[in-house]
C-alpha cells in the first residue's frame, strides 16, 4: 500500500472554513453571549484559538477559550496511562453555551470524552460540536453542528490536520 498524501486544504482554504464556522456560531447563538469555546488538546484547542480570534475580529469583543485533555476519560486506554495534557478552563461552564471544537471528527469517541471531562467543570446549558473535518464512520450518535469539511473517507484512510509551530493549521491531508 502506498503513502500516498492529497492536500484537502491549504491553509486559505481552512481560514476561509474557520471564518464561516465562526460566522455560523454566532448566527446560531444570536451573538456571542454566554458563549464560550472549548478545544480538544491538541488540534481542537489550536482551532479554539483561531475560531476566538476571528469572533473577536466580528463581534469586537473577545470569547472565552478554554481547552480539555481528554487522556483519562477515554475508553480505550488500558495499562499504562499515556501522557496526560492539561486542561484549562478558567472560567465557569454553568449555564454557558460551550461550543467544543475538534480538528476530525471521526468515531465520536473523543468527542464522548470530552463532554465528560467538561460536565467535571460545570453543567452548559448546551454543548454544540464544531469540526474542522467530518470524515464519517461513527460509532455513537454524535454529529457536529459546525463543519468545515465533510470529506468521505475509507477506514484504510487518514485525515491529518497540520499546525506549524506556532500552532496555525498550514494544512489538511488525506492519507491513503
Amino acid at each position: 500500500m502506498s503513502n500516498e498524501k492529497t492536500v484537502i486544504l491549504d491553509g486559505a482554504g481552512i481560514r476561509r472554513a474557520l471564518t464561516r464556522i465562526s460566522h455560523e456560531i454566532l448566527e446560531r447563538n444570536k451573538g456571542m453571549k454566554d458563549v464560550v469555546l472549548i478545544g480538544i488538546r491538541s488540534g481542537g484547542a489550536f482551532l479554539a484559538s483561531e475560531i476566538g480570534a476571528i469572533i473577536e475580529v466580528i463581534e469586537g469583543g473577545k470569547v472565552a477559550v478554554g481547552t480539555v485533555d481528554i487522556t483519562l476519560y477515554r475508553d480505550d486506554v488500558s495499562g499504562n496511562l499515556p501522557h496526560v495534557g492539561k486542561t484549562d478552563i478558567p472560567f465557569s461552564l454553568e449555564g454557558k453555551k460551550v461550543v467544543l471544537v475538534d480538528d476530525v471528527l471521526f468515531t465520536g469517541r473523543t468527542i464522548r470524552a470530552a463532554m465528560d471531562a467538561m460536565m467535571d467543570h460545570g453543567r452548559p446549558s448546551c454543548i454544540q460540536l464544531a469540526v474542522l473535518i467530518d470524515r464519517g464512520h461513527r460509532e455513537l450518535p454524535i454529529r457536529a453542528d459546525f463543519v468545515g469539511r465533510n470529506v468521505p473517507t475509507s477506514l484504510k484512510e487518514n485525515v491529518q490536520v497540520i499546525f506549524d509551530k506556532a500552532n496555525q493549521a498550514l494544512e489538511v491531508v488525506l492519507e491513503k
